[in-house]
Parts: structure tokens; sequence; C-alpha cells
């Protein structure tokens, strides 16, 4: 039941549970439920459904005496699984919408689109992994997140969809075998148009239908978590479809989004623009984060499309776009509901994260907000994608040219808490595939790509690559089938799936690549200038105690003998992981296992290594001494 203090929250904007007030709750007994909306310039509201023919005058709601605009009663006839939506007269008895409900738990099977009334009842069994997770959520824990689109993984033999349920145990499987820590799934709120992969969503608090039901997604939660592997859910508060059983337009005004176009809707991608300065709206999507968070154990939350949030004139030409009362181009609306969002999420649940995607360079992203910042615990490092792939794109003859490509990405690195995406937008819209990416004849595009994974799981910061990236599919990422699973029985995919494996493993084993990913004591330079090799190595250090570790990245075709490296202490350097191993699909360059520091100096340090640099390569050395 409403409380005056829930509408006081609602009208600040700071409830974070109307989910557990708004939306249709169904009765203890089960007979029948209570509904509420949110719809303050209605004329009248109804609710229609299975359980009355669809009538509009048979289950009417009344609208509440405090003035909050939210309409609510009881329907005795609802029970579990009905059908329902919302009738919305408006304008004088003229205009009238059928509406889906903004708080459904759960909805029909797209391309229908009614809500479905529905309890959330699970017993769930992840109290170990519940118990543990704030360890392995911590910026100084391995976090090496595999990104999965739930639809196009893997179908079954006639093409159709597996259920939740299935998907969990396949996926859980697999993931323990290529060693990653935490999947991230492409949005699984409920979406009409399947093509837009879950980024057009039109049910804040339903997961899709398409799979199964709400518990059948709270078994796939369940069921990686006990397996040991983190969920984290893409989550998209930056806009929502204009279709007209959803949010745009709910109560036959610009309830949910900004009326003037030039505020309100997105010209690149068709779609509204919420409007975070109205209160009840920043309640509504902190309510849909803290659900997910609470009532489906997710671990974390990648916030999609952050700087066309932070922006006014993200997409839009001058002209198209309204400044802010100070006449810059910052949403200040937008600024403010993220603070509130993530310090509601690090109050409150503390052992999960949240994740932006923000491609801009707005400052103190993942920053705390009594700094400054954004308040984000992590943020993808758009930067580093865009520069390694264009310099993965070079043929190596000309990559000596472009060699701050590599090494810029390390002036900023420890700006922002970082995590290096290899994502989904990286292989769809004509842009192919990782390989496909890759120059050169069909080994050395292997070569290429071993190559630009060890880099990438040196270089400080997160992990994250999209499904299929991990065995070279060929193919662009296509949301209507699935991965090429058959590619894994070619020698050349298995062996890049064996590289990502056991780098996963070296990450996960060794303190030096994770512990200290988001400062400077963890990294340092032996050398970063031999652009005419094209050549770059560097430490990663732990902060408690363990191995040092020397990565050192040969960037061309051409194997380097006695090469000299600079290192900290003296003893065995063990060669700990090589990307040209034959095991990996490598030509099986190497060092025979580890190489004998000598006291003679180089790169200002006090010892230095003769290594051999195999080919198109990244070899990873440990020292078996404290340095």
């Amino acid at each position: 039941m409403l409380t005056d203090h829930d509408i006081y929250l609602f009208r600040e904007g700071t409830h974070g549970r109307l989910h557990e007030e708004l939306g249709c709750h169904l009765k203890a007994d089960g007979n029948g439920a209570k509904f509420a909306v949110w719809a303050p310039n209605a004329r009248s509201v109804s609710v229609i459904g299975e359980f009355n023919d669809w009538s509009p005058q048979a289950d009417r709601l009344e609208p509440r005496a405090d003035g909050s605009g939210i309409w609510q009663g009881q329907v005795d006839a609802v029970r579990r699984g009905h059908a329902y939506k919302y009738r919305i007269v408006s304008n004088a008895d003229v205009e009238v919408a059928d509406k889906c409900d903004p708080f459904a738990f759960y909805c029909e099977h797209p391309p229908a689109t009614g809500s479905r009334a529905w309890s959330l009842d699970y017993e769930w069994g992840d109290g170990d992994w519940m118990g543990s997770r704030a360890a392995r959520n911590r910026l100084d824990a391995p976090l090496s997140i595999y990104e999965v689109h739930s639809g196009s993984w893997r179908r079954k033999p006639d093409g159709s969809f597996l259920s939740y349920r299935e998907f969990a145990h396949e996926l859980a499987d697999y993931v323990l075998q290529t060693g990653f820590t935490h999947v991230e799934l492409l949005p699984i709120t409920e979406h009409p148009f399947y093509g837009s992969w879950g980024y057009q969503t039109t049910a804040y608090f339903a997961p899709s239908a398409r799979y199964g039901t709400p518990q059948d997604f709270m078994y796939l939660v369940d069921h990686l978590h006990r397996k040991g592997i983190g969920v984290i859910l893409d989550w998209v508060p930056s806009h929502f479809p204009a279709d007209a059983h959803a949010l745009a337009q709910f109560d036959g005004t610009h309830l949910y989004e900004h009326a003037d176009p030039r505020q309100g809707f997105h010209p690149e991608w068709g779609s509204a623009i919420f409007n975070y300065g109205r209160d009840e709206v920043r309640a509504f999507l902190l309510s849909s984060a803290m659900f997910w968070l609470e009532r489906y154990h997710i671990d974390g939350l990648r916030v999609d499309a952050v700087a066309s949030m932070l922006y006014l004139d993200y997409g839009r030409k001058d002209g198209e776009w309204i400044p802010n009362r100070y006449g810059g181009k910052e949403n200040l609306d937008a600024v403010e509901f993220l603070r509130v969002l993530n310090e509601a999420v690090y109050r409150d649940h503390p052992d999960t994260m949240t994740i932006a995607e923000e491609s801009t360079a707005w400052p103190m992203v993942s920053r705390p907000t009594y700094l400054g910042g954004l308040g984000f615990g992590l943020k993808w490092n758009m930067g580093w994608m865009h520069d390694s792939l264009a310099y993965m794109r070079d043929d190596p003859l000309f990559r000596k040219f472009h060699h701050d490509r590599l090494t810029f990405s390390l002036w900023y690195a420890f700006n922002e808490n970082f995590v290096l995406p290899l994502s989904h937008d990286e292989v769809v819209h004509g842009k192919g595939s990782l390989i496909n990416k890759m120059p050169g004849d069909s080994w050395q595009q292997f070569a290429n790509l071993r190559a630009l994974y060890g880099y990438m799981w040196a270089h400080p910061g997160k992990k994250l690559l999209f499904m299929g990236g991990e065995f070279g599919q060929r193919a662009e990422w296509a949301h209507d089938g699935q991965l090429e699973w058959h590619l894994t029985e070619h020698p050349e995919h298995a062996s890049l799936q064996r590289w990502v494996s056991d780098l996963n493993r070296l990450y996960r084993d060794e303190l030096a690549m994770h512990e200290v990913d988001h400062a400077a004591e963890g990294f340092e330079w032996i050398d970063c200038t031999d652009a005419q090799s094209s050549v770059i190595a560097f430490l990663r250090k732990p902060r408690t105690g363990g191995a040092t570790l020397l990565v050192v990245c040969n960037f061309t075709p051409l194997p380097r003998a006695n090469y000299l490296l600079g290192v900290p202490c003296a003893g065995f350097w063990q060669e700990a992981l090589n990307s040209d191993a034959e095991l990996y699909g490598g030509s099986g360059w190497g060092n025979l296992g580890g190489v004998e520091a000598a006291p003679v100096g180089a790169h200002g340090q006090r010892f230095s290594v003769s290594v051999t640099l195999p080919p198109l390569s990244v070899v990873f050395f440990r020292s078996t001494v404290d340095g």
C-alpha cells in the first residue's frame, strides 16, 4: 500500500522501490490483484484483460486524492498469467490508448504486447555466491567478462531459442571452460523488436518472454552463481522506443519523455529520451536499477549510451538542441540522475558494480560523487579499443609509423577505472569480425589476433570480449542465427579458444595481472620507444606480494633473437605464456622455458635478460625472485 512517505519519495525522485507498490500485485491467496499506475493527465484509467473480455467499463481505477497522479484499484477476477493492459482515456474522452504496464514483471510473448499478472516467488540457492561476491567484484579482483546475446549465442537444432534454463547449463559449462569470471547479457528487458538486441526496451521490470518466465531467468542467474560466475546486465536508461503500447505519450502527454523533440527524440535511433528533470521519471528508472539487483541478484549494471545522456547535442546539428540554463551542452538533469543512481546502488548494494559505456572525455566518470564524479565503479575504455583496432588493422610493415596508438592509452590508463572492451559494437553494421580485421594470410590473422588478446589481457584494466571472438568467428555477428560453433572443430580456431582460456587462467592466478589495474604502481614501462621494431615491453606488478610479470609484444612477423630488456631483479624469469606456442597455433618460437637475468643494467633497471621474440606474439615472463 502506498504511504504518504512513498508519495513524498516518488515526487522527490529518490524512491528506489516503486515496483513494490506500482504495477500489478497479486494477492497472497492468488485471488485478484491490486493495480496502481502513474497517469496524472488521464481522464480515466481502467484495467482491461483476459479476465474481463478486455472491457474498459468493467474494472475502472480511481485517482488518489493526494494529487500524485496515481490511479489505483483492485480487480478480483485476475489470476496469475492473465494478460492485461491499461485503457487510458485523455483529452476529454477523445484520445484512447491501451498501454502495457510500466512496472509489469512479465509480458506476453512478442509480437504480442500485453503485460501478464505475475508474482516473483523463487527459492534461491546462490547463498555462497552472494556471501562472497563483494570480494569477486572488487576493483582489485580479476574481472574478465564474456558478453553474450541470449538469442544468438547458441540455438536448438531446429533454429529455435534456448530457454533460460537450457541456456543456463550450456553457458555455465562454456564459461567455466574458457575461464571468464563474469557474463554480461545484452539487454534482456522485454523488447518487441528482436532486431534491437534489447536496446529498445518497453518493459523495464520484465525479462523477455522469448526465453521463458521470470522464474526461468532467475534460474539462469542462480545457476551461474552456483558455478561461481557473476552476471552483469546491460541496462538502457538512455532512451526508449516510441511504440504506441509502451511509455511514449503514456497518458496522452509526454509523460516520461520531453515534449520538445530537440530534447526528447533521438534522431539517430528514432527513439524517445527520458525526461531526467522530472522527479517521477527518475524514481521509475532508479527503481528499475534497484529491482534487478535486489529481485534477480544481478551483480552489476552496464549502463548503455551514457554519452547520449550527458550531452544535449549528442547526435544533433547546430540548432537541433536546447542549451542548459548556463548555455552549455551538458545535460545537468542527467548528470544529477546518474549521481543519484550510483549513490543508491553503492549505498544499498556495495558488493555490486555499475559500469558506464561512455565514449567521450567526460571527466571523473568512475570517481565518487563526493569528489565531483559521476559515481560509476568502472568505465569502458573506448579510446583504447579504437586505437588498438586501428593499429592491428595496419600491415605490420607500416605499424612502426603508428607506434603511439599502442602506447598512448597508458598516458590516461589510470584516470578512470577502466574496462577494455572488444564488444558487439565492433562486429556489426559492416565492421566485420575481429579475425577478419587482422591483416595478412590466415596464419598471420590468427597470430595477430592472439597478439591483440595477449596485449589486451596484459594491459591495465578489466577485460570484456563479445561472444565468438574467443574462437575467431569469421562471419560478422548476426542476431538471427547462432555463432559459427562448427569452426571450433578446426585446429586454428580451437587453438585461439585455448589461448583465450589460458590468458584468463593467467589473469586470474597472477595477482600482478589484476590486483593493481587502476593505479600506476601496478604498471611500469621497460621500453615503449622501439617503434622501428614494433616492440613494447612492460612490467605488471602486484601490491600484496607475488611475482612480477614481464610482458613483451612483437607486432611484426619477424622473430627477434637476443633482444635485450631490463628487469628489476636477478634470477630466473620463467616463460609463463607464449602466444606463438604450437599449442595455440603458433610457429613454436620461444625461450626454452625461460631466461636467466644477468647483472647488466638496461632500460634503467639493474639487471637484464636476453630473450627471443617470436613473430606476431606476446610473451609473458614470471619472475621467480621478489624484485
